[in-house]
């Protein structure tokens, strides 16, 4: 698919994404990319670590979530912003909104860690509880939408999120032209999405692999089937990417990524424990899928960059300091 293939197929564009950059350029890091000799040998493959832990908030959520804000018209903007999460989203869309000098409105399930909850009110955004599941969650945010006027932005399926996180890849090649590969883990797909579009625009020869946690794998199964999956209910320690793929992400992912890797929970907490012990960054069991899927799967190319989407972190809940991973109790 060539790029103007791209352009007129799907929710965002490379032009979109460059737009983005130039938009959010003010307010995000600029990530670094990080190596391992130690991973190296492990995987037989050249890494390179794109460290999104180290981004605001410690997630790549805050490229999606301030370009969708800044983008916002003035008039618009006025009336604030509304979403639904319980993690890294919200704390994002809670930055931008700050940054802007808006308001954020965030429903949030009353099962969200109490440390996210006060991460969000302490970006000044109002938070709304609601009952742990998804049509709650929508069902308040409507609501909230209703009584606010303000603009809703979803966790990963919208145009300018998706954008967003297509300024990884721009980075990424720009810091390691050399990749041939690269490796994103895998929940609603705004993430992999972006980076896919960006990634194959620019240099159409690398290769866009998936990483999922096994327990939850919709993303593996519509691969294969070619429809859209809904998500398991099955627990995961990487609990960030327990969301199925949307409604704009789902056709770039079938589209633009060539497959996706699945990895247990138990690689999964050995790579977390790896990557903390050797490299000495404190990467989240959802940035840890990656690296897992490198380690016990990798491609066949040579040079893989492999983005470690966060840091957020339970530091009094350890998954080695537990007799088992937690899908597993």
């Amino acid at each position: 698919m060539t790029s103007t293939d791209t352009e007129r197929a799907f929710a965002a564009s490379i032009a979109d994404v460059r737009a983005a950059a130039a938009r959010i350029e003010p307010f995000a890091h600029r990530t670094p990319v990080m190596t391992s000799r130690t991973l190296d040998e492990q995987s037989g493959r050249t890494i390179r670590f794109k460290c999104e832990l180290f981004q605001r908030v410690g997630a790549f959520k805050f490229r999606g979530a301030c370009n969708a804000v800044m983008k916002l018209p003035e008039a618009i903007a006025r009336r604030g912003v509304v979403t639904h999460s319980s993690g890294n989203h919200a704390q994002a869309l809670a930055l931008a909104a700050k940054l802007r000098g808006i308001a954020a409105h965030v429903v949030m399930p009353s099962n969200a860690p109490a440390v996210k909850r006060a991460a969000v009110e302490g970006y000044g955004a109002e938070v709304i509880e609601c009952r742990p599941t998804i049509a709650d969650r929508e069902r308040t945010a409507a609501e909230v939408v209703a009584r606010t006027g303000g603009t809703l932005i979803p966790p990963y399926d919208h145009p300018d999120v998706i954008a967003g996180q297509g300024t990884i890849a721009l980075e990424f090649l720009e810091q390691a032209p050399d990749l041939d590969a690269l490796i994103v883990p895998v929940g609603g797909g705004g993430m992999i999405s972006g980076v896919a579009i960006a990634a194959k625009s620019i240099k159409p020869s690398i290769c866009v692999y998936g990483a999922e946690p096994e327990a939850v794998a919709d993303a593996a199964k519509g691969k294969r089937t070619g429809r859209l999956e809904p998500a398991t209910e099955l627990p995961t320690i990487a609990d960030g990417l327990r969301t199925s793929l949307g409604a704009l992400t789902f056709p770039v992912v079938q589209a633009l990524v060539d497959d996706i890797i699945t990895v247990d929970e138990a690689s999964i907490v050995r790579a977390m424990r790896l990557v903390w012990e050797r490299m000495k960054i404190l990467i989240e069991p959802s940035a840890a899928v990656g690296v897992a899927a490198v380690l016990n799967a990798p491609p066949t190319e040579r040079c893989i960059g492999v983005v470690l989407c966060g840091g957020n972190v339970d530091l009094d809940d350890l998954p080695w300091s537990r007799s088992a991973p937690r899908a597993q109790q």
